[in-house]
């Protein structure tokens, strides 16, 4: 995923060069194993730890634009603050637009002076992001011997055993297949607590435990009572003494102080409740009393930003250790390979192209959280990407942010280099771009076309290669596809008789990865050397594609 140019078919383009200092150049192609050694999160530049700063600030613009109204009249998102690390430093942390925008559910904004903007502190309801705090929780307990993975449930809390669910397992809760309705009302089809508890424990399973991913609120409402029964303590204590205590998170926690409110990103309009603002926007867990394990967290980017840290250090972070790195490497291993798509692992989504942009891999981690807000963590290159946004403020129906999501993944990948092994790269401007080599001398006999290729392309992507025994008809000889990877590979094909191959990039619909490279190309056949495009660069003609050096 020799000739002084890389060969690059990409749609993510990278055309300026890199600002590192010191030598030092982050590189995408160069994957890490293991986890971090950064102690503690510390301020910086993209270009201190090796970054591009271009595709940073121009994901910052985009992030940006969708704070100003489009064509329908409003925008994609009131504010919102991006906060991007790499290597342990952030190297940006930037809010836009405003957290408090509007008055009632209307698109009409509040007169500036009674806004409210976004800021570096400003807190937000992380929504869904609060699984991962309860799932922390939980396998805390795990390393104290409370429980197996395959522990069925109802050996621990009896009550939940009833209509079908005796044989589903803790594991099953933390990878969302145990069964269980992704939802139910509870906040106003029940009068109480104790009466809403108790759907939840009553509930039928709507599949088999283990044959189907179904995302459900209940799997993690359910692992916060255990939590509590395992332990004897309330979850918001929990989290507290487990992981905001220890981590030296002060902003971070269930229903936040009055105190606190100024500081506090607005939600959605309700009617009865208002515009929803300092209390949990989710209306189950505020039916629950603000605290359940699934929705319920209150957070900063930066705060967030230590946890995500936290987790790329294998659970530790400045000397105070969260979990054994042996349970974090539980925690991001994928349980659901029967479940194409919806990898996961316990609490942490796993490789999920649609949020996490081209930072994706098998080894990407993260979440996201119905009010507009996003974590993901790439092992691979020690990286944080979050997007805290306010999107239901004052709306839920104003549309998805998740193009947003991607742009902030994509532009800290593409802040990071895929370095030619030799001189410059070149790139397809889109789809159907082709590189070919010049033509061959005609001569009986197979020729073998070697190469090195890097491949980070979306599934329905990929680089053709291609030869020509005519000169006017093509046939396929080689599919280049796959991501995650991020390493080079060297490729050969042997062929008979072909006067000229090509490349041609194929871009598919989805939503793009870091890109595909090739280097070094040779063609030999059995008298020798037919094409070094090394020594002979003139020997490659490009349509569509450009130059770029990273």
């Amino acid at each position: 995923m020799r000739i002084p140019a890389l060969l690059v078919a990409t749609t993510l383009v990278i055309t300026t060069p890199a600002h590192a200092t010191g030598g030092h150049e982050a590189r995408f192609d160069r994957p890490h194993d293991g986890w971090a050694h950064s102690s503690v999160l510390r301020a910086g530049t993209p270009e201190r730890v090796g970054l591009d700063p271009a595709p940073i600030d121009a994901a910052l613009d985009r992030v940006e634009q969708y704070t100003r109204p489009d064509a329908t009249g409003h925008p994609l998102f009131a504010g919102a603050v991006t906060l991007l690390a790499h290597e342990g430093t952030v190297v940006t942390h930037e809010p836009t637009g405003w957290a408090v925008r509007y008055g009632d559910g209307s698109a009409v904004e509040l007169p500036e002076d009674q806004r409210v903007p976004m800021t570096r502190d400003t807190i937000f309801d992380l929504a869904s992001i609060s699984k991962l705090f309860t799932s922390i929780v939980v396998m805390r307990q795990h390393e104290l011997g409370r429980f197996e993975l395959d522990d069925p449930v109802a050996e621990h809390l009896p009550e939940f055993g009833v209509n079908g669910k005796s044989s589903i397992t803790v594991e099953q809760l933390l990878t969302h297949t145990s069964g269980l309705v992704a939802w139910l009302p509870l906040w106003s089809r029940y009068p109480d607590v104790p009466s809403r508890v108790k759907a939840v424990m009553d509930t039928t399973p709507v599949n088999p435990p283990g044959t189907a991913y179904v995302y459900s609120d209940l799997n993690l409402i359910t692992l916060g009572l255990l939590a509590q029964k395992w332990s004897g303590t309330p979850l918001d204590v929990l989290v507290r003494e487990g992981i905001t205590a220890p981590l030296g998170l002060k902003d971070t926690g269930y229903n936040p102080p009055a105190s606190k409110l100024d500081r506090i990103a607005a939600t959605e309009y309700q009617a009865g409740r208002g515009v929803v603002r300092g209390v949990v926007h989710d209306e189950n867990a505020w039916s629950l009393g603000g605290v359940a394990g699934h929705a319920g967290m209150f957070s900063t980017a930066r705060e967030l930003a230590v946890l995500g840290q936290a987790i790329l250090n294998g659970g530790s972070y400045g000397g105070r250790r969260i979990l054994r790195p042996d349970t974090v490497e539980l925690m991001l291993t994928d349980f659901n390979q029967a479940f194409p798509g919806n990898s996961h692992g316990l609490g942490f989504e796993l490789d999920q192209r649609w949020y996490m942009g081209a930072l994706t891999s098998p080894r990407a981690a993260g979440h996201t959280g119905f009010t507009g807000t996003t974590l993901v963590l790439d092992p691979l290159s020690r990286s944080i990407a979050i997007l805290l946004t306010n999107r239901v403020h004052p709306s839920r129906d104003w549309g998805s942010i998740n193009p947003a999501r991607r742009a902030v993944a994509n532009g800290l990948a593409q802040a990071m280099a895929v370095k030619p092994r030799h001189g410059t790269a070149h790139t397809p401007t889109a789809g159907g771009a082709t590189l070919t080599t010049r033509a061959l001398e005609q001569r009986p006999g197979q020729r073998k076309l070697v190469f090195d290729a890097f491949v980070d392309l979306d599934p329905g992507d990929s680089v053709v290669v291609e030869a020509t025994d005519d000169g006017a008809t093509w046939r396929e000889v080689r599919v280049l596809t796959g991501y995650g990877q991020r390493r080079w590979q060297r490729v050969e094909v042997v062929t008979e008789a072909a006067v000229a191959f090509r490349w041609r990039y194929v871009q598919g619909t989805g939503y793009g990865g870091r890109g595909a490279y090739v280097d070094s190309v040779r063609i030999t056949d059995r008298r020798g050397v037919l094409l070094d495009a090394e020594r002979e660069p003139v020997g490659l003609h490009s349509e569509g594609w450009r130059v770029a050096d990273r």
